[in-house]
C-alpha cells in the first residue's frame, strides 16, 4: 500500500506539470467574462486525469447541470474532483483549501471562490461573485453544510449562499454523493472530517486500491424567495436521494 501511495503521488506531481501547460496554453491570458468559463472547462480536465491517479471510479444516476446552482451533502475534497470531472463548475470553498498544499494551487487556478467564515461581510462579496457566475450561464456548486462529515448524516444547512438564486431565479439541482471502498471503511479513509489533516490524509488515500463514488443528481422545484426556507427544502430533498 505504501508503495502504491509514493507511486501514485509521483504520478500526481507529474499530473500537475501536464495540466499547467495546459493551464498556461489555454487559460491563463483569458479575460473577464471568458476566464472564468475557460477556468472550470480547465479544472474540468485536470480532475479527469488526477481521478486516475486516486485510483477514483464514478458513476452518477440523474441529469448532471451545466448551469444554475448545484447542492450538495459533503465528504470530502475528493468530491471537488468527482463533480468537475463529470462537468465544468464554479466551486464555492472555505478559504484554508486555499493553502493546502497541492490541491489549494489547483482550486485556485481553477476559479473556486473562497470564502473567509471569520469575516461574516466577506459572504457578501462571495454572493456577487456567484451572482456573476450565474448569470455568465455557468453552474456554481456550493455545499451548504459548511463543512465534511463522515456521511453518517447531513448537517443542517446554512442559508447564506443561497441568496443569489433566490433573487435571480436560476434553476437549481440537488445531488448526493457517496462513495464505497473494497479495501477499507470509506467514512474513516475517504471522507475528510473531525481531526484528519490534509497532507497525511490524502497521501492515505493513494494508497487505497480503488475508490467507488456514486453521485446522484435531481432538478430542484424552481421559485423561491425565503432562503432561509430553501435552505431546509433542499436539504429534505437532499436527503431523499440515493445515489446509484
Amino acid at each position: 500500500m505504501k508503495l502504491r501511495a509514493v507511486g501514485r503521488l509521483f504520478w500526481f506531481l507529474w499530473e500537475l506539470v501536464v495540466v499547467l501547460l495546459d493551464y498556461l496554453g489555454t487559460t491563463a491570458f483569458s479575460r473577464p467574462p471568458s476566464k472564468r468559463l475557460n477556468q472550470a472547462r480547465w479544472l474540468h480536465r485536470s480532475c479527469i486525469r488526477h481521478l486516475r491517479v486516486f485510483g477514483c471510479h464514478s458513476e452518477f444516476d440523474g441529469t448532471p447541470p451545466t448551469r444554475g446552482l448545484l447542492v450538495l451533502n459533503h465528504l470530502s475534497y475528493l468530491d471537488i474532483l468527482v463533480l468537475s470531472a463529470i462537468t465544468p463548475a464554479v466551486f464555492v470553498s472555505k478559504s484554508e483549501v486555499r493553502h493546502w498544499p497541492l490541491f489549494g494551487w489547483l482550486s485556485t487556478l481553477g476559479g473556486t471562490l473562497f470564502i473567509q467564515r471569520a469575516r461574516r461581510t466577506h459572504v457578501g462579496v462571495v454572493n456577487q461573485e456567484i451572482r456573476q457566475a450565474l448569470e455568465q450561464g455557468l453552474l456554481v456548486v456550493v455545499f451548504p453544510e459548511g463543512t465534511s462529515t463522515n456521511g453518517q448524516e447531513v448537517l443542517p444547512f446554512r442559508s447564506p449562499l443561497l441568496e443569489p438564486v433566490v433573487e435571480g431565479g436560476h434553476p437549481i439541482t440537488v445531488g448526493r454523493i457517496r462513495y464505497l471502498l473494497d479495501d477499507g471503511d470509506a467514512s474513516r479513509e475517504v471522507c475528510y472530517w473531525g481531526n484528519h489533516t490534509f497532507l497525511t490524509h490524502a497521501l492515505h488515500l493513494m494508497g487505497k486500491r480503488l475508490i467507488h463514488a456514486r453521485v446522484g443528481f435531481a432538478p430542484f422545484p424552481p421559485g423561491h424567495r425565503d432562503r432561509k426556507a430553501l435552505a431546509v427544502e433542499l436539504r429534505e430533498a437532499v436527503l431523499a436521494l440515493t445515489p446509484p
